[in-house]
């Protein structure tokens, strides 16, 4: 019986943490070539708490899938971020390689989860980052303690 010639399960809490990320958007996977047999894809889940949102990027060579699991979702991209998609729980979307982006929690109280898959891993380039008031209808949630 060959090495890899059953599935591999990543447990709940299991997922690989050390992967790349932009900011407020946090990544984690459950299938990677980082913790399982897989050479061509990426399938993990992204986190964006209430209010926050990640750094400009792209990534790469990378056909990017994702899937609002829970929450309110907004990309931003085009010339100086100025166009935008929304998307809420159930909405797919693709996102073409080398294409510029920044993904935001539209909720200031819930959580957004993404279930993202990528070919042929988790390319990330982080860009240099903008100002929030850039990105037209997004709202930050006010750091603890603020007035």
């Amino acid at each position: 019986m060959a090495q890899h010639d059953k599935p591999v399960v990543t447990r709940k809490g299991e997922e690989e943490r050390n992967t790349g990320q932009s900011g407020g958007a946090v990544r984690v996977s459950g299938v990677s070539t980082q913790h399982t047999p897989a050479t061509k894809i990426w399938f993990g889940k992204v986190f964006n708490e209430p209010g926050y949102r990640s750094l400009p990027h792209h990534h790469g060579e990378a056909e990017t899938g994702g899937y609002v699991l829970t929450g309110s979702a907004r990309i931003y991209f085009g010339e100086n971020y100025s166009e935008y998609i929304d998307m809420a729980e159930g909405d797919f979307v693709f996102v073409p390689p080398f294409m510029p982006h920044v993904e935001v929690n539209m909720s200031t109280t819930e959580e957004l989860i993404w279930l993202t898959t990528r070919t042929p891993e988790n390319i990330v380039v982080n860009l240099p980052d903008i100002e929030d008031d850039v990105l037209v209808g997004y709202t930050r949630v006010a750091p603890s303690g603020a007035h």
